[in-house]
């Protein structure tokens, strides 16, 4: 992974990438059908729960496009010396992907996750917004845990639909998981996990104003508008995410985590830094 130009948080891969360059990759993956490219976000939630959950840890690392998403992760990199690339949200990506193959003059996409009311808000506007494009899919899969057949046919229902380009919408880590198990058996050249991108392209939730985001505190803004949600996400994964960052790329601290099958894990020394053993 260190190979294409990447940064070590917490033991996951960054890209260096600027948001031109991850569209132009994922623009050719499209055009000249070259080998398919996962994109996905790192977030300081997602960074935690990778330490503990294996699985998550590796969708993280084996994803072909994985960007800083979030004022925290950039912050953080910078302040322990971490080279990456620039702050890019799943919306930057959605939106410069899709407008990138409109002005192309065609591509076939299919969202995946989120409910059927969701969908139908997407696809209605999907249509106005892209017209060259072609929706040519969208699935609300089975609320909870699915069946290995479930899964094989909503898989099959996806390929049958010949996508270049599949949103997926779930709940991270699901989403990342999802797409790690069952990336080899979809025949899609782009796959996005953008979460919460699907109910603000619906306008079921609203995303913070544009200049919110610019000071990086968008956050904020989601948290106060679902305090539910969010508060595990910034009053219990954000400092932990802080903490540990000092505590593995600056003070050095020897770790023991506990990964999801209750299992512990020494950590080990990677590029200046801790890393789980991989499974």
């Amino acid at each position: 992974m260190t190979t294409r130009g990447a940064g070590y948080l917490l033991g996951i891969p960054i890209d260096r990438k600027s948001l031109s360059s991850v569209i132009e990759e994922s623009f050719q993956a499209v055009e000249l059908k070259t080998s398919q490219r996962v994109f996905v976000c790192a977030n300081p939630h997602s960074l935690i729960v990778a330490q503990y959950d294996r699985n998550l840890k590796s969708a993280l690392t084996h994803a072909d496009l994985i960007v800083a998403d979030g004022v925290g992760v950039s912050f953080m990199a910078r302040l322990v010396g971490v080279k990456i690339g620039p702050r890019i949200t799943g919306t930057d990506y959605f939106h410069s992907l899709l407008n990138a193959l409109q002005q192309r003059g065609g591509g076939r996409v299919f969202f995946f996750g989120s409910s059927q009311q969701v969908l139908d808000r997407i696809a209605k506007r999907f249509a106005s917004d892209f017209p060259s494009l072609t929706l040519c899919g969208a699935l609300s899969p089975p609320f909870g845990e699915w069946s290995e057949l479930e899964n094989h046919r909503m898989v099959e229902v996806i390929n049958e639909a010949k996508p270049d380009v599949l949103w997926v919408g779930m709940t991270a880590p699901k989403q990342e998981k999802w797409v790690e198990i069952n990336r080899r058996e979809l025949n899609v050249q782009v796959i996005g996990s953008i979460g919460a991108v699907f109910d603000f392209y619906a306008g079921t939730y609203s995303r913070a104003p544009k200049w919110v985001c610019n000071i990086g505190l968008e956050w904020a803004y989601r948290f106060i508008l679902e305090p539910r949600r969010m508060w595990r996400r910034n009053l219990v994964s954000a400092p932990k995410f802080v903490w540990l960052v000092l505590r593995r790329h600056i003070f050095r601290g020897d770790t023991t985590l506990t990964t999801t099958d209750g299992s512990k894990q020494e950590e080990i020394a990677h590029h200046g830094e801790k890393k789980l053993p991989s499974s």
